[in-house]
């Protein structure tokens, strides 16, 4: 399970560092770099806010667009049995490959929103 931790719309991935016994949270999504660091929940949510408004800031100053653009293609290597049996899939629910792709990874995403830190 992913936590995700959303700030002003961004979100950021937090992970526990043992070696700094501190929280680190990540924006993601975006066209640089905004991390941050914390040992409780309420600090991490503060020195996020921060990091993303430095870094808006920034992209702001520099004329950047702040969040990556995605093209909504990617290609995925898999084994061709598994290829195979995707294609049975789809084909048994009345579907081409993409739409039942599309529709198993947007449930993915979905689940994971519904179990993920949401803070």
């Amino acid at each position: 399970m992913m936590n995700i931790m959303e700030i002003d719309g961004y979100r950021a991935i937090v992970k526990y560092d043992p070696e700094i016994e501190m929280f680190r949270g990540e924006f993601v999504g975006l066209n640089g770099s905004a991390d941050f660091y914390a040992r409780d929940v309420e600090n991490l949510k503060r020195e996020g806010a921060i990091s993303l408004r430095v870094f808006l800031q920034a992209c702001e100053e520099r004329g950047v667009v702040p969040r990556k653009h995605y093209s909504g293609k990617f290609n995925v290597r898999i084994p061709a049995e598994l290829h195979s049996g995707i294609v049975y899939a789809a084909s048994a629910e009345g579907k081409s490959l993409n739409q039942w792709i599309h529709g198993v990874l947007e449930k993915a995403v979905q689940d994971e929103a519904s179990h993920g830190d949401r803070s």
